[in-house]
């Protein structure tokens, strides 16, 4: 335990994690606080910004764009990037009793901006698990459509987005409901290739709508990143209620084939959430339940064909005792998946805790218990983003 403790100590100086993107900060000359309480996380105004396509209502950045002498040209100044460098030691990680140098676990380049008015991009290439690099969140926004309130984003992000945002999560731990894929089944809420069209009203509804591949963001073939000829469909509606609470509802469906034409399967899913927030803590919670009639892919005329139902949530708890200004921050995550696949069955429980050296620096240390497994497991780092 003692060499455990030095380990620890020694990791809070080596460990470290940049992330978003700073160049926000340093365009508008404004604190990350603005948006952020503690970074990543969004505050209401940090969504506005993003939802905006990364552009301030009240104010213009002074010289962002290379004056060219060309009014259709449209070139940024400085090209806004940022890095996240991302290592942990870990204890326990599977069960295995040992402790672990996991640094650097993830290398991140990141970029994102306004190209125009009412044009914005984003995009990162990361390196994780020592493996080849490749770019997981690409996308471009054209926001405030025809001078309504309709935005409309193509390229590749995560289905979960209008949701909760599991790149902008505080914990190491993960949202694992929306990680779920019964069977051989491609199909989940994480990263995928599609279209996302968003329309907001002022009785603070909002409207949401995904057409994707269906298939996740593996390399493509022969020039095709689709493997079939179905597109799916996710949708979300949410409601604002007054200043402190929200609430969702989300369907998805499609359809997936594989090799033959009686390889085919189709999964619905349906869920809600929901979140109450006030400065000094927010809880978040997610249900979602999915059906699959056959992830296996089997031949329906010569053998009993697998359905599997799938069920899961998580609930988070972030607690901020001083509001915007503290220095301290706790977090409490619940995960639960119960599925007729019983190696998708999942229960557990993570507490983090945080300390803020800076607006831009962090110290974190994180215990997850394996309420099904029996065991717990237990890290260490310290998160910087500039």
């Amino acid at each position: 335990m003692k060499s455990l403790l030095i380990i620890s100590l020694i990791t809070i100086f080596t460990a470290y994690e940049l992330y978003a993107i700073p160049a926000f900060a340093r365009k508008y000359n404004m604190s990350c606080k603005t948006c952020h309480s503690p970074f990543p996380a969004l505050k209401p105004y940090g969504s506005e910004f993003a939802g905006n396509g990364f552009v301030l209502k009240d104010q213009d950045a002074p010289r962002y764009y290379a004056e060219t002498g060309d009014p259709e040209l449209s070139l940024i100044r400085d090209l806004p990037l940022a890095m996240k460098l991302e290592g942990y030691l870990s204890y326990n990680e599977g069960q295995t009793e040992e402790s672990d140098f996991t640094t650097p676990l993830l290398f991140k380049l990141l970029s994102g901006g306004a190209i125009s008015n009412n044009l914005a991009y984003f995009v990162y290439y990361i390196l994780e698990n020592g493996e080849r690099g490749k770019i997981e969140d690409a996308w471009l926004m054209f926001n405030n459509l025809f001078g309504s309130e309709l935005d409309v984003s193509v390229g590749q992000f995560q289905v979960c987005d209008p949701l909760f945002k599991r790149e902008l999560r505080l914990t190491k731990d993960d949202y694992y409901i929306y990680k779920a894929s019964p069977g051989l089944s491609k199909v989940n809420l994480t990263y995928d290739r599609g279209v996302i069209i968003s329309y907001g009203f002022e009785s603070e509804t909002e409207i949401v709508m995904e057409i994707i591949n269906g298939n996740g963001i593996d390399e493509g073939i022969s020039g095709r990143f689709d493997s079939d000829a179905y597109k799916n469909l996710f949708g979300r509606v949410n409601q604002g209620i007054g200043e402190h609470f929200r609430i969702g509802a989300m369907g998805y469906w499609g359809k997936e084939k594989r090799d033959f034409d009686y390889q085919l399967n189709e999964t619905w899913m349906a869920g809600g959430d929901a979140t109450i927030s006030f400065n000094k803590f927010e809880l978040n919670a997610q249900y979602v339940k999915r059906n699959d009639d056959n992830p296996l892919f089997q031949n329906p005329e010569s053998e009993a064909v697998s359905k599997i139902a799938t069920q899961g949530a998580f609930a988070e708890l972030i607690i901020r005792p001083e509001g915007d200004d503290s220095k301290f921050y706790g977090v409490a995550l619940f995960n639960w998946i119960e599925s007729d696949q019983s190696d998708l069955n999942y229960k557990t429980i993570s507490g983090h805790i945080g300390y803020l050296l800076r607006r831009n620096i962090r110290l974190t240390a994180e215990i997850n218990y394996d309420i099904n497994k029996k065991y717990s497991r237990f890290g260490v780092g310290f998160i910087s983003t500039f």
